[in-house]
């Protein structure tokens, strides 16, 4: 199934909800990023969130979203856009960790892996200046922390549901996601219909991988009221090119430029995001070199 967002009102237009799958999108970062089950777990969640969120900005917006904890995963960052394209990175991709005992034995201990810390989102609108905010991390389980920092940092009460199923050879099985949040006419008696209702909805990956879509999740959350405003498909997308890597290669100060040209004759340069890798040789750089001394 190709992963897609919707953007829907419901419940008399007093809560907007957000559903996507992204099995697809997961499974292409930890080919790409080389994951382990706990770090696809962990950083899946957190690439599925930013992606819907940035379905809520405009053209010419992007967001910047990062979690540094203190677990062994360290920091994550991914930047999304409103295209429903996502990207990013993960300090420590080879993590795995599952839970030794309790009713979670066996699974995948996310909390423990990302572990303290904060959560920043840096909102570039097209203005001069940035926009960050940030709120703590709840547990750790990128769902909590979201809904977390909606309520603070955005004063937007909000409910983030997100999960990433691994198969035992490691590869993404099913992944997907909610957003829900309340408007500021939503009744008394909506918000205690859905806060039932969101204790008893079965995971976001067992949802997926039960086949069910993100329509009939949104039906379900819902209860029926759904208003679908807009479908729009979400990527793992990186738009790198050797012309970025010139430029910045061209901001090196003039001894570092100079090692790169008579010492070792050439640059590699690999992105983060994707891994591609650019090679430039002593011809290139000597190029990029008169180039800056001429700008």
């Amino acid at each position: 199934m190709k992963d897609y967002a919707l953007i829907a009102t419901a419940y008399q237009n007093t809560v907007r909800i957000y559903v996507a799958s992204s099995t697809n999108l997961v499974e292409e970062a930890r080919n790409i990023h080389d994951t382990w089950p706990t770090a696809t777990a962990a950083f899946g969640r957190f690439l599925t969130v930013s992606a819907m969120m940035g379905l809520m900005f405009k053209e010419g917006e992007r967001i910047t979203l990062r979690i540094k904890g203190d677990g062994p995963i360290g920091a994550m960052l991914v930047e999304a856009n409103h295209l429903g394209e996502v990207r990013g990175e993960i300090q420590n991709p080879q993590i795995y960790i599952k839970y030794d005992e309790g009713p979670k034995a066996g699974k995948l201990n996310v909390g423990a892996a990302v572990g303290q810390g904060f959560l920043h989102i840096t909102k570039d609108l097209g203005m001069k200046d940035f926009f960050t905010s940030s709120s703590t991390l709840q547990t750790g389980e990128i769902g909590d922390d979201f809904t977390y920092y909606f309520a603070t940092s955005e004063q937007t009460p909000s409910s983030v549901g997100v999960g990433v199923l691994v198969d035992v050879d490691q590869h993404c099985l099913a992944s997907g996601g909610y957003i829900l949040q309340l408007m500021p006419n939503v009744t008394e008696e909506t918000i205690n219909h859905i806060e039932t209702l969101i204790q008893n909805i079965p995971p976001m990956s067992t949802l997926i991988h039960e086949g069910k879509s993100p329509e009939d999740i949104l039906h379900v959350l819902a209860s029926g009221t759904e208003h679908i405003l807009k479908k729009h498909d979400i990527t793992y997308a990186c738009h790198c090119s050797k012309d970025g890597f010139s430029r910045s290669l061209s901001a090196l100060d003039e001894e570092t430029l100079h090692t790169l040209i008579h010492d070792d004759g050439f640059a590699e340069i690999e992105c983060h995001f994707c891994r591609k890798k650019y090679l430039f040789d002593k011809h290139e750089l000597e190029h990029i070199r008169i180039q800056r001394k001429k700008a």
